[in-house]
């Protein structure tokens, strides 16, 4: 047996998991190395700073699994990292604690957070922590005479051929195909909320169905691209920045009309250590800690202020990033609340013809 006080040396380091109890703050966030960036970045760093022990568990998305947990009255769960539009119902169930954001840290220079935070960053349930997005990318050694610049050129199998990877979702899939077909991404949604404008989406979806190979796990869409399975696909861009980074793989990102989600931190409502988990999510949305959890995931902060000391050599590749936001799409978190087991289900028929 190892002693109390190497045990808790230990457990600073992140190198123990024990089980978790009042005193405890249990964080569940989505794994992999999203969530080691977040261990190293926030987790550890804040149970050296305030003596608060964290033990980490993994979210599999979606508010069936926080509902579970408090109309059980088994909360297990103290901060929740949180798609945007899951925490909004979450919220409007009733299943979140309330964020007093006032209470969140200024940026270095003094600007209130309220002021620091990109739009949608803060609401009542929730403080957002990353913009993360999906994209299109493509492999450059498909495109000899000319790489694709637009989101129209992902539908123009003549001039860019080859098959497309698309996740299987209505969710970016009916954006895109309105925005290749003419529609202004200001007036995407507005579009896709009567019944012309969806035919005229799933019209042009049509257009490429039969070459489209449908992913659904964020690791394929490079695989596909590397196996030579598709030239173009849609993509999660830290996923293809890993790729072209660190593996050197010739992939090409196409910017337009990107598709923005923010994430955030998210406390369950009946929590037994709110105190403690409102002081996490004041640490993990610092300026700083955003800074480095952008650097080491090359997804977006959520603070104006941290983009300033994201690495350079990442800061290009952010969803975030000024030159990579022109003709991109801000998820709807309200349109996809009221539409998605509609469009959903309307996705799966379509799926079905032929």
């Amino acid at each position: 047996m190892i002693s109390y006080r190497k045990a808790l040396s230990l457990l600073a380091m992140g190198a123990v998991s024990l089980p978790a109890t009042a005193a405890d703050l249990v964080f569940a966030s989505w794994g992999g190395s999203y969530q080691d960036a977040q261990n190293t970045t926030a987790v550890r760093p804040f149970m050296a700073k305030s003596g608060t022990r964290v033990k980490m568990d993994t979210y599999n998305g979606g508010i069936a699994q926080i509902r579970s947990q408090v109309e059980s009255r088994n909360v297990t769960w103290d901060v929740v990292d949180m798609q945007l539009a899951d925490a909004t119902r979450a919220c409007d169930e009733g299943l979140l604690e309330k964020i007093d954001t006032s209470s969140l840290p200024a940026s270095a220079t003094g600007t209130a957070a309220k002021a620091d935070f990109l739009p949608g960053g803060l609401s009542q349930c929730i403080v957002g922590n990353v913009a993360w997005s999906t994209m299109i990318t493509y492999n450059k050694s498909a495109f000899k005479d000319g790489e694709p610049a637009r989101i129209a050129d992902f539908f123009d199998l003549k001039r860019f051929p080859g098959k497309r990877g698309l996740r299987k979702s209505p969710e970016g899939a009916l954006e895109w195909a309105l925005l290749a077909d003419g529609v202004p991404a200001a007036d995407v949604y507005k579009v896709l909320a009567t019944p012309d404008g969806l035919k005229r989406a799933f019209k042009k979806l049509d257009t490429i169905k039969s070459s489209i190979v449908w992913w659904e796990a964020g690791a394929q869409p490079p695989q596909l691209l590397a196996d030579g399975e598709v030239s173009m696909t849609s993509a999660y861009p830290n996923r293809i920045y890993t790729a072209v980074v660190q593996d050197k793989k010739p992939f090409g990102f196409l910017w337009d009309g990107q598709v923005k989600n923010i994430e955030g931190y998210a406390i369950v409502k009946g929590s037994r250590n709110v105190k403690a988990a409102q002081e996490f999510i004041r640490y993990s949305t610092s300026t700083e800690a955003l800074a480095k959890l952008a650097s080491a995931t090359a997804l977006g902060p959520m603070r104006q202020s941290s983009a300033k000391l994201v690495d350079e050599k990442v800061a290009r590749y952010l969803p975030t990033a000024p030159e990579n936001q022109k003709n991109a799409i801000d998820v709807n978190v309200a349109f996809w609340a009221d539409h998605a087991d509609d469009l959903n289900q309307k996705f799966s028929v379509w799926l079905g013809q032929k």
